[in-house]
């Protein structure tokens, strides 16, 4: 009997298929849940994987474990775990008491295990066990392609959530769904080891008998290739969550890809893996050269780039994984070997990096990792179609490769930045230098680790070398100088966080987002004498200098690391200047302002959206009710939106309107562009009487008058707009779509 009409092949497919597809749903569903108590920072989704990944170690630890008993053995044990892991059901978080400060990425760990440890363990070991139980009818034929079909329901699991579950579902409902799924699963495991509970011989073909137990080299070239993708797919999440916006969305993007390069590198499409194979070196030189540029790189199209390259270099590694595979006999020791690797990366990319590194170093080095790995086909054959003995070819590659070296060398000297006239040219000349030494490994990794030197890498390592940069749990901020226009700016990835003036006199002028006419600016400057002000968001301090004498000002902000840079006088004057005693709270600031007395604020500022990503927690009709608390009853609450991709009004116009609060808006052009100090900024203004609100704006003008000089407009909804809660919010409504396509403004 064929593998195609084998018994019962259907139930294992749809098994793995359900298995694999809820395994996947409930990653960004749980990772959404914690939202209001973690905050929406790259690192919290890359711990989240990090967890992921071990429990899917150990699941397919427990499954290579089971695998030495007879498949009713197995099938008992294995009912019983799903059994008792359904005392974990409904899916919902553990009541821990949040970290301290510092502690997150030990605590985040803690929080999601405890949360959904069992339930995700045992639902983790059914792919290779379904795999197993598989094989075991000696009819079956090869069971690896069942690892296609179950990387197929993870994808569909991942791209559901974002695009179908979170728009339409609150989460209670998702989590009940979820339980419901859970409950369909059980019944076709049942199923599955009912089908070979009779005709389970676990007595292998003669000629798997015989396969050799693979070598102790062999296992550690599959971690190996296992753990690079896994890297470069947490590497690749952190940038794009960094500039983009944190939410499941463009959390499942990266993991998507790397999933989907499963499906096809262990199906039966073997030209099409053999296409990704031969490119894959072309394309690591491509986008894998700006893997060290470290300014300039927050582009939609290096985003996009960056994914491409993750797809092309994940199915190449993971084909080549598939070709290394061993005889069905060692399939759970082999998938154990690959979800071990997969931790390791993880464990680099999420763990290790930011504890070693003050910028995302693990990127370029998992990059050259895969340069180190990949089968490396010849893509120009120039020495075959010369005639060219071996030894001659390696002594053109060695010319080759001195030429690139004088090339680097060159960018290296004439690197401004930008790519410009020289830098354009050179990186031309190493990229193909790069083609033409593929199949000499030794060369071609070197022409990469060139190019990226070359490509604003040399800039980069030497900030490493001075303490003007800094790493976090949060984020990257680098501090660096520009005497031509005398400021002294703070970066947050790739994004402007803050700007002090340099030149004598202006030291202290509001700057950035924060100008006299932006609508912050507007409220701090009528402030009365007296007023408690809270200020949630650090940046470099700008803000603090509009506090007067009388006032009591208290900043809430998350990052320690921010708070040393704000408070450093040789990095930002504006804190020690001006409000050199105001009292800075470390934590989550909608934690904090909660535990603060009622009705003792003034005016709150929420300016919690590092670069232009979206803490949804802190915009829910939750987070709302704590600020309301906080304020006094003519209390103001501004709201800084400025955003790239999402338009974050008609949330708080529903907002404002559920509430029956009186809401405008304020957007300031900015200045002139020959004025590099000051930029453009949206500041909503709410407050719970109109009266308190025309205090601060006036007689609201239309919206074509918007652009004068202290006016506001009303804030403008959209109808049928639901209102953001814990429970439930989505931001494909507020996604500027043609923002996101277009990339920067």
């Amino acid at each position: 009997m064929t593998a195609a009409a084998s018994p019962r092949r259907w139930l294992f497919v749809l098994t793995i298929l359900v298995g694999s597809f809820l395994l996947f749903l409930v990653q960004p569903m749980v990772a959404r849940m914690v939202l209001p108590r973690l905050g929406g920072a790259p690192m919290v989704w890359n711990s989240a994987m990090l967890v992921y990944q071990a429990l899917l170690l150990g699941g397919y630890a427990y499954a290579h474990w089971l695998a030495r008993f007879a498949v009713r053995r197995q099938a008992a044990i294995h009912l019983a775990l799903l059994l008792f892991a359904a005392l974990w059901l409904p899916i919902g978080i553990a009541q821990l008491a949040p970290p301290a400060p510092g502690q997150e990425a030990l605590w985040v760990p803690l929080l999601l295990t405890a949360s959904i440890g069992p339930v995700f363990f045992a639902v983790s070991a059914q792919a290779p066990l379904m795999q197993r139980w598989f094989a075991a009818d000696a009819s079956a034929g090869d069971p690896y392609y069942l690892y296609a079909a179950s990387n197929l329901g993870s994808f569909a699991g991942l791209i559901s959530y974002p695009a179908l579950v979170e728009p339409s579902m609150p989460l209670a409902a998702q989590s009940w769904g979820w339980t419901a799924g859970y409950a369909l699963l059980v019944l076709l495991v049942a199923a599955s080891a009912a089908a070979r509970w009779r005709g389970a011989a676990a007595t292998p073909k003669a000629a798997e008998a015989d396969a050799p137990r693979p070598t102790l080299a062999r296992r550690l070239h599959w971690l190996l290739i296992a753990a690079v993708p896994s890297g470069l797919m947490l590497s690749t999440t952190t940038h794009l969550t960094t500039d983009i916006v944190a939410m499941p969305l463009l959390w499942v993007l990266p993991l998507g890809l790397y999933l989907l390069s499963f499906v096809i590198a262990f199906s039966t499409l073997t030209r099409l893996t053999m296409t990704f194979t031969v490119v894959a070196p072309a394309v690591l030189l491509g986008v894998g050269g700006l893997a060290l540029l470290s300014s300039g790189g927050g582009s939609m199209m290096v985003a996009f780039a960056s994914l491409a390259m993750l797809f092309v270099v994940a199915v190449a590694l993971h084909g080549y994984l598939y070709h290394l595979r061993p005889a069905p006999r060692h399939l759970t020791l082999f998938y154990l070997v690959m979800s071990a690797g997969g931790v390791l990366g993880g464990l680099f990319a999420a763990l290790a990096a930011p504890l070693l590194f003050d910028w995302v170093y693990e990127h370029p080095i998992l990059v050259l990792a895969a340069a180190l790995l990949l089968p490396l086909p010849r893509l120009i054959p120039w020495d075959s179609a010369f005639g060219l003995a071996p030894r001659t070819a390696n002594v053109a590659v060695v010319l080759l490769v001195a030429v690139a070296a004088i090339a680097a060398w060159r960018m290296v000297g004439d690197w401004t930045g930008r790519y410009e006239g020289a830098a354009i040219g050179w990186s031309a000349v190493l990229f193909v230098i790069g083609l033409f030494v593929i199949g000499w490994r030794w060369a071609y990794v070197a022409v990469l680790a060139m190019l990226m030197l070359g490509v604003g890498g040399w800039s980069t390592v030497q900030e490493s070398f001075t303490d003007m940069r800094v790493r976090s749990y949060f984020g990257i901020y680098t501090v660096t100088d520009d005497p031509y226009r005398h400021q002294r700016r703070l970066a947050h990835g790739t994004t402007l966080h803050g700007l002090q003036r340099t030149d004598a006199g202006h030291e202290y002028d509001p700057t950035t987002y924060y100008g006299h006419d932006s609508g912050v600016g507007l409220a701090l400057d009528r402030a009365p004498a007296e007023a408690a002000v809270g200020i949630v968001g650090l940046g470099a301090g700008t803000l603090s200098c509009y506090r007067k004498p009388g006032q009591h000002w208290t900043i809430f902000e998350i990052d320690p690391a921010m708070v040393a840079i704000a408070r450093d006088p040789a990095k930002f004057t504006f804190l020690s200047h001006c409000a050199p005693d105001t009292p800075i709270i470390l934590g989550d600031a909608r934690l904090e302002i909660a535990k603060q007395p009622p009705g003792r604020l003034d005016v709150l500022v929420i300016d919690a959206f590092s670069s232009d990503a979206i803490p949804l927690h802190l915009l829910t009709e939750e987070a709302m009710g704590i600020y309301a608390r906080a304020l006094k009853p003519g209390g103001l609450l501004l709201v800084h939106i400025s955003n790239r991709f999402f338009d974050l009004e008609p949330v708080l116009a529903e907002e404002a309107r559920a509430r029956g609060w009186a809401a405008a808006i304020r957007m300031d052009p900015g200045p002139p562009r020959e004025d590099g100090n000051l930029t453009g900024s949206n500041w909503v203004a709410l407050a719970a009487s109109p009266e308190r609100l025309a205090q601060l704006t006036g007689p609201l003008r239309p919206r074509d008058k918007a652009r004068d000089a202290g006016a506001w407009v009303p804030l403008e909804g959209r109808p049928h707009f639901d209102r953001w809660t814990d429970d439930y919010a989505s931001t494909l409504p507020v996604l500027l779509w043609k923002h996101l396509i277009g990339g920067r403004e």
